[in-house]
Parts: C-alpha cells; structure tokens; sequence
C-alpha cells in the first residue's frame, strides 16, 4: 500500500517525524528506533544496505552546530571567568538532552530530502 502522493519537501512533515510519502505514518517506533516501513503506507524508509543513514551526519552537525553555540555562551557568560574547563563540561551536559531530537530530525530530514530529490531510486 504506497502512496501517489509525489515526495516533496513537508516542513510539517517533517517538524511531526512523518512519512515523507504519506505524512501520516511514523518514522520513528521508540525514542531512538526506526520503523523499517511506514506503518500507514508501507515505504521503506531505509533504501540501500548498511550506510544510507552515513548523509543524516551532516544534518546531525547543522543542527548541533547552533545549539552547541548557544551552550558555549551561556556558559562563559554565567559561568565563572577563566574557567575553560567549566564551560566544556556545562556544554556537554547541557546538550545531552538534545542528543535524541538531533538523532530523531537529522534522520528525517535526510530521509524527507532523499526522497524529494530522488523519488524513484
């Protein structure tokens, strides 16, 4: 059961976690398992063998990248004055929370533009 509907880049599609095909079926089945297929209507969100998820890396960084940014600043600015150390630590825990909700959209967007650039592969 596949969808006619042509793949397009959804921005609430892809905010919800959805199917690029559908936008009604989950991608993800836990907080950090993927359903193989689209529960609604059957697309294989991983199309090749080991390694397709390897371009959701540079997705990973982008999304990191400001994050990180803004936890560095926080951190020198409430943190105490000369004190490296302090703000490394305050940003790796501070960003530990986030590392699921990269995890999650990093995958989605590359599986969302994947398929919007190459429908048919």
């Amino acid at each position: 059961m596949t969808s006619d509907r042509p793949f397009r880049l959804d921005f609430r599609s892809i905010v919800k976690l959805r199917c690029p095909s559908c936008g009604a079926g989950r991608i993800f089945a836990g907080p950090l398992r993927m359903n193989e297929f689209c529960p609604h209507c059957g697309l294989r969100f991983e199309r090749e063998a080991a390694g397709y998820f390897t371009g959701a890396m540079y997705f990973s960084y982008a999304l990191a990248i400001p994050i990180l940014s803004v936890l560095a600043l926080a951190g020198i600015t409430i943190g105490p004055s000369g004190s490296p150390g302090w703000v490394i630590l305050f940003v790796f825990l501070a960003f530990l929370p986030f590392v699921p909700l990269i995890f999650r959209y990093s995958r989605t967007l590359f599986i969302h533009l994947d398929r919007a650039l190459d429908p048919d592969h």
